[in-house]
């Protein structure tokens, strides 16, 4: 897959709102290799692995361009050895609200007690849904980068977030 990634993150409130909405659930681990002037992420989702390279956001990280492959588990097992600063480990949750599917994240490891969710849109403008678990817009915030919370993980920054969203 290739293409404009347009997606938008947001906190999700404490508690299981959003397992009990769920359909769908997989377990990640993803690691990033250094470069220059994109983000290069190896992912192992489940059984399935993949390389994805994301260009540089200019409108505040709402979108950018991606590439994505799927590799094999060997290829992804070689890959994560080059990546810097160890994996992001974290359970996905599938959330259909609307006409949309929000992914949402539950960190792990020193990112643990963090949620996000994300919503994937053809459009900026595009309308959708919120389900009622979801609070306050993250998009573009460092702090919220899969890749920075590698080296700058939520369990050091946590008290900048909302009481009722950690």
């Amino acid at each position: 897959m290739s293409g404009l990634e347009i997606e938008r993150k947001f906190l999700v409130r404490k508690g299981d709102a959003y397992q009990r909405a769920a359909f769908a659930s997989s377990h990640i681990q993803q690691g990033y290799i250094r470069c220059e002037d994109a983000t290069v992420r190896v992912r192992v989702r489940d059984d399935k692995a993949y390389l994805t390279i994301k260009s540089r956001s200019v409108d505040g990280g709402l979108s950018r361009y991606e590439f994505e492959k799927e590799i094999t588990l060997d290829e992804a097992s070689h890959l994560l050895k080059l990546c810097r600063g160890g994996v992001i480990d974290k359970r996905r949750w599938l959330v259909k609200s609307g006409k949309h599917t929000f992914e949402v994240d539950e960190f792990f490891g020193e990112n643990a007690g963090l949620v996000m969710a994300e919503v994937e849109l053809s459009d900026p403008r595009e309308p959708f849904v919120k389900p009622d678990f979801i609070g306050p817009e993250v998009t573009g915030d460092y702090h919220f980068y899969n890749k920075q919370m590698l080296v700058n993980p939520y369990s050091k920054w946590k008290q900048i977030v909302p009481e009722e969203y950690r």
